[in-house]
């Protein structure tokens, strides 16, 4: 097991560069960048991703000071006529484009290597200073949605593939179906209309994750403050995740209840909890912890776009909309950075899980 985990350890060097590498070979086709941003703002005509969306403006007034190595593209200045060349040329010396792009990609891969992000272009603060102020939105939204549906979904997985076929199989399933099929952008939108004030009860907060008065709270009134505001986010979100991991959960142990190591210890007379839990179990959640990586990326950054905007929650999801949007290159690609890092890790980390349940499980005889 030794060897092949320090074999992952090592892939995943070349993994994450060959990830960051086309990425920013994608950018260099994009149009438009953050100098074409600078003259937009200068003539008046830029909108940021902020006032489209939520009716605000960026949090900054304009093009901060950038480190060499930041600048992941070199626009065509389209809208640049009338401007003097040399203000043009000093633009790009500050962003880093007077460089040759090979020569930014690898300057940029050094300073990431080191965690080094620099700053953001047109918020005047560290990237890492602004993930950090945005973690806590999105760690709430994702580790919670997840938990919820995990304890949720996989227990009435089990029971809908026990009682396959019976009545309360098939209601689930239609409730579960209907609830796939609904939006969860949609499910906000009621939840607040309902319950937040918009035209019946004011039950629940109708932004924000802590109330204004947060800090002046008791212990269990911070917990339950906390709680409060995160309710209907939550449900917003995990109400189609059930569907998915309910219906992977059921499946999957329909497959193994249906193998013949399953009929032998059922005509051995062992009981069904027995069965299910002390060798169903382990064989069917293999691919239950296999999906896990994927969930926990999507629910922790792009599940959690639409929701963070309705709610007025500032976390990762629409900080990285925000940065695409207004062309910030080093918060966008220090967030794919950060999400590939993240997603490799999580990988890694489902492989000793895999061991843990299933210990006949043995990497050290796979090819990588």
């Amino acid at each position: 097991m030794a060897t092949y985990l320090l074999k992952r350890i090592l892939l995943i060097i070349p993994t994450l560069f060959g990830i960051m590498l086309i990425s920013f070979a994608v950018i260099q086709f994009a149009p438009g960048g953050p100098i074409e941003r600078v003259i937009a703002q200068i003539s008046g005509t830029d909108v940021s991703a902020t006032a489209r969306i939520g009716g605000s403006q960026s949090d900054g007034v304009g093009p901060s000071q950038s480190q060499a190595g930041q600048a992941e593209i070199a626009p065509k200045y389209r809208g640049a006529q009338g401007l003097d060349p040399e203000f043009i040329k000093q633009l790009e010396k500050q962003y880093g484009f007077d460089k040759p792009a090979h020569e930014r990609f690898f300057l940029m891969m050094k300073n990431y290597l080191l965690f080094d992000f620099g700053k953001s272009y047109f918020r005047d603060v560290s990237v890492l200073q602004l993930i950090k102020e945005k973690l806590p939105v999105s760690i709430s939204l994702g580790i919670w949605m997840l938990l919820i549906t995990y304890l949720i979904s996989i227990p009435l997985g089990i029971r809908k593939a026990v009682h396959d076929g019976e009545r309360f199989d098939t209601w689930t399933s239609s409730l579960l179906v209907v609830g796939y099929a609904i939006p969860g952008f949609l499910v906000a939108v009621f939840l607040l209309v309902v319950f937040a004030g918009g035209s019946f009860v004011q039950w629940f907060p109708l932004r924000g994750l802590t109330s204004d008065n947060w800090n002046e709270l008791s212990l269990i009134g911070t917990v339950i403050d906390y709680f409060w505001h995160l309710t209907l986010p939550i449900i917003a979100m995990a109400l189609g995740a059930f569907t998915t991991m309910t219906f992977l959960t059921r499946n999957s142990f329909l497959d193994e209840i249906r193998k013949q190591y399953v009929l032998t210890a059922q005509a051995k007379g062992l009981a069904q909890a027995q069965v299910l839990y002390g060798h169903v179990f382990r064989n069917a959640m293999l691919l239950i912890i296999a999906g896990f990586p994927g969930a926990f990326i999507h629910a922790f950054f792009s599940g959690s776009l639409l929701i963070e905007t309705i709610f007025n929650l500032d976390g990762i999801g629409l900080l990285s909309f925000e940065s695409v949007i207004n062309r910030d290159y080093p918060v966008v690609f220090a967030s794919i950075y950060i999400l590939a890092l993240l997603g490799l890790a999580l990988n890694l980390i489902s492989d000793f899980i895999y061991t843990l349940i299933d210990p006949r499980i043995d990497f050290e005889t796979r090819e990588v």
